[in-house]
């Protein structure tokens, strides 16, 4: 099970944190994703984190102003959204895949990009200019 919080409405160039609170499997066997969906829009993937090892990878959208993180204690990862843009206005969802099922992280690359098992319920970010 996840759960994301955190979302609400911020003014450009502001910040928000995401989290998403991970339950009912082992949190270091899996990588867990950021995706955004904005009205009329695909969803698109923004960022993963392999719990394992804190291996990180993000979208060029991203780069340089989100950062993915995780708390294994807590089993909760997070996302620091800075300098953020109206164009970042979307419901954010956090998503899980187990290493052993993700051909990517097998290939060595983003282990979300292969397609995730689990999905928690989006929280929105609305972003004002």
């Amino acid at each position: 099970q996840l759960q994301a919080s955190g979302g609400g409405l911020a003014q450009a160039g502001g910040s928000l944190r995401l989290s998403c609170a991970a339950s009912g499997f082992t949190f270091d066997d899996y990588a867990i994703g950021w995706f955004r969906q904005a009205p009329g829009k695909e969803r698109e993937g923004v960022s993963c984190i392999r719990n394992r090892d804190g291996r990180r990878y993000s979208s060029e959208s991203v780069k340089g102003r989100f950062t993915t993180s995780s708390d294994n204690a807590k089993n909760t990862v997070y996302l620091q959204m800075n300098t953020l843009k109206p164009e970042d206005t979307a419901v954010y969802y956090c998503a899980a895949v187990s290493l052993a099922r993700s051909w990517s992280d097998m290939l060595g690359t983003d282990p979300c990009a292969g397609g995730m098992e689990y999905w928690g319920k989006g929280t929105q970010v609305t972003v004002s200019s």
